[in-house]
């Protein structure tokens, strides 16, 4: 079934209470997800020269210093299970040390302001045990999930993130997801797990790379992928959505002058300052909603 939410910040006051508005809006998905939950957050950006890597470890005494200084970075912070790692080279290199020097480590994400963390438990635990709720940031995504078709593990939770600042949450499911990925394979984009969200994720990093913008790359989802989903997705630009154009899957789309957010049910934006007062509707079925940083700045 899953839940997925979205909060993107128009004002300071969002953006420097952004950790704990989203771990609001995640609790309240709990019933649609209560075996693993995910964020990915838009934070800090690194200067020019420098990539953010945040990496998983299944080994709780990870000694993540000595990994940070295995593939030339330094860490930049350590949440439960994963370490964000800044390393001075670009993304392709720093994830290629990485495999190099720890493959048995996963990489969540690599960008200039991504962060993505996700694990099994109640979103609720998920969030206490990550410290969440002090993040400060301009946008972030989050997902609980109820697995229906894998195993529940940390690698095969949601968000997944497959390009530079790129991140994809997903309720619903793919039917061509394996056809895809064959095809996403030959034109060079990797997978870490069968999910289909990571081959819908990839299929917007190849848009992305061939030179279509994002509401673009969303729009050919609706060629391209047969199923029925509502997405969500970041990029360190902006933040979109999208439902299949039968749209089977509830979500709720609601703005106000300090932010937008989106989430499979109203209850989860109701616990967001000014909700009352927000302009909420549901979003139409096969159209792509936009919101862009440089629109609010």
């Amino acid at each position: 079934m899953c839940g997925i939410v979205g909060l993107f910040a128009k004002s300071p006051g969002i953006e420097e209470h952004l950790g704990a508005h989203l771990v609001a809006m995640l609790a309240q998905m709990s019933d649609r997800g209560p075996d693993s939950a995910g964020v990915a957050v838009y934070r800090d950006p690194v200067a020019d020269g420098l990539t953010k890597l945040t990496l998983y470890s299944p080994v709780a005494s990870e000694d993540w210093r000595a990994v940070a200084a295995g593939i030339g970075g330094e860490i930049d912070s350590v949440r439960a299970s994963h370490a964000v790692v800044v390393v001075p080279t670009d993304a392709a290199e720093a994830e290629a040390r990485v495999r190099a020097a720890r493959g048995d480590l996963r990489v969540m994400s690599a960008g200039k302001v991504i962060e993505l963390y996700k694990d099994v438990g109640l979103p609720e635990v998920f969030a206490e045990t990550f410290e969440l709720a002090n993040l400060q940031g301009s946008h972030a995504l989050g997902h609980t999930r109820m697995a229906t078709e894998s195993r529940v593990t940390t690698e095969g939770s949601h968000p997944f993130s497959t390009g530079l600042d790129l991140c994809l949450v997903h309720n619903g499911s793919l039917s061509n997801h394996n056809t895809l990925r064959r095809m996403l394979r030959r034109e060079g984009i990797e997978f870490q797990t069968e999910n289909d969200t990571e081959v819908a994720a990839g299929y917007l990093e190849w848009r992305l790379r061939e030179g279509a913008t994002l509401e673009q790359a969303l729009e050919g989802c609706l060629d391209d992928l047969d199923g029925f989903y509502t997405f969500a997705v970041g990029t360190a630009d902006g933040f979109a959505v999208l439902r299949d154009p039968i749209a089977c899957k509830p979500a709720v789309l609601a703005e106000t002058d300090d932010w937008v957010a989106m989430a499979s049910e109203y209850h989860a934006i109701a616990v967001l300052p000014g909700a009352d007062d927000a302009r909420m509707w549901e979003p139409e079925p096969g159209i792509v909603y936009v919101w862009d940083r440089a629109a609010v700045a």
